[in-house]
């Protein structure tokens, strides 16, 4: 497993469980103390965000890079969580296999997350407001908090930035998976803002894995919990989405139709952080603000990848890819699907729940189960012309 150090850096309980200056973000021994600890800073700067040498490895995964201060302490603090059993179940090696296709789907078997994942809040509109009743990140318990990931204060940006919360996802899909959360307490529903994706894009630029993504579902695109978050996770694999070809649909080349994946998308490109980020941030936050306001669920995915154009193969990723899904609203969770169709599917990224189905799950079933979540041609033909005027817009 790519950075499989980190689980040597995690060590034992033990380890794990001596507090230091060097595992500052690691829980004191005694839970009583947990809450007085407080809940400790990650603080950085637009130094530490990579931008270059990012790549997969032509050889086995121990010829990787070493992680990155945010890689040691996301997962360093997550390993210890593991430990102190604060999760619903304890995630092993997952079976992992790429479907025989064109497309390269990863499908992984997560039956535990399919049976013992919280059940997702009654949602009714894309648009519906923060409930404080509903279950919401100011109910979790003080452990589940890693770290306050904190922008440096001198760090200039025309995007307002916003203190996140990195918390354990107590029902993980894969290694790492963490929420990101602005300040819980201000109540804010599920839907995207400048600041909060400014922070996703952020933390995959600080990390030097290249299979850690972000991602938002939307209500209506399986968020499960109406109080604005993002996820983050590790995943070892290339996805189809990170070199797939796309075609320009404005002028200015800020907004792309992104081809031959399990489902064409919404496709920005940003080679790095300052005005390019900043500029596609407002982009992409114009977009999910006209689907939202027009009561269409969507999806969006965060990672690494090559830059807009013709197909690559490249294990270079020289930019960060940002892509959105318009989709049909689905207000719950479908029973007896292989999968459910969210952020990580739509990426090529399939966790399954049975080990019938992972054993059986072919390429053509899987394009099946994506596509009937597909908004229809004609809408969706719609949502390109309205989403290429908003791109117009821009140039005025």
């Amino acid at each position: 497993m790519y950075f499989s150090s980190l689980r040597i850096v995690s060590g034992s309980s033990m380890a794990l469980l001596h507090y230091s200056k060097e595992t500052s973000y690691l829980l004191p021994p005694n839970n009583e103390d947990w809450e007085e600890k407080g809940i400790p800073d990650f603080v950085y700067g637009q130094k530490e965000l990579i931008v270059e040498g990012i790549q997969w490895p032509r050889n086995a995964p121990s010829t990787l890079d070493t992680p990155s201060r945010f890689d040691s302490a996301l997962c360093s603090a997550w390993r210890q969580r593991v430990e102190l059993g604060l999760f619903r179940y304890r995630l092993g090696e997952l079976q992992t296999q790429t479907l025989p296709g064109a497309v390269g789907f990863v499908a992984q078997l997560n039956v535990e997350r399919g049976v013992q994942r919280r059940r997702p809040q009654n949602i009714k509109s894309v648009r519906q407001a923060f409930d404080p009743e509903q279950f919401n990140f100011n109910k979790i318990r003080p452990g589940e908090v890693l770290f306050r990931l904190h922008r440096k204060p001198n760090d200039c940006s025309a995007v307002q930035q916003e203190d996140i919360l990195v918390i354990i996802n107590v029902s993980p899909l894969e290694w790492g998976h963490v929420l990101l959360v602005p300040e819980p307490t201000r109540g804010l529903p599920q839907r995207l803002l400048p600041g909060v994706l400014l922070a996703g894009l952020e933390t995959v630029l600080l990390s030097s894995h290249p299979g850690f993504r972000v991602g938002f579902n939307s209500l209506g695109g399986l968020a499960s919990v109406n109080h604005l978050h993002l996820h983050g996770y590790y995943l070892a694999h290339r996805l189809p989405v990170e070199g797939a070809p796309s075609e320009a649909l404005d002028p200015g080349g800020h907004l792309y139709l992104l081809q031959a994946v399990p489902a064409p998308g919404f496709l920005f490109y940003t080679s790095g952080p300052g005005p390019d980020l900043e500029a596609l941030i407002s982009r992409v936050c114009r977009a999910t603000d006209y689907l939202t306001d027009h009561e269409i669920a969507h999806n969006l995915f965060v990672t690494r990848g090559a830059p807009p154009g013709k197909a690559s193969a490249s294990t270079m990723l020289t930019g960060v890819r940002v892509i959105l899904w318009a989709r049909k609203s689905n207000f719950g969770i479908k029973e007896g699907e292989a999968f459910n169709v969210a952020l990580c599917e739509l990426a090529g990224h399939l966790p399954v729940k049975t080990y019938q189905d992972f054993s059986s799950l072919t390429e053509e079933a899987a394009l099946a189960l994506i596509q009937d979540c597909l908004l229809p041609p004609a809408q969706a033909g719609e949502i390109q012309e309205a989403l290429v005027a908003l791109m117009a817009q821009e140039e005025l």
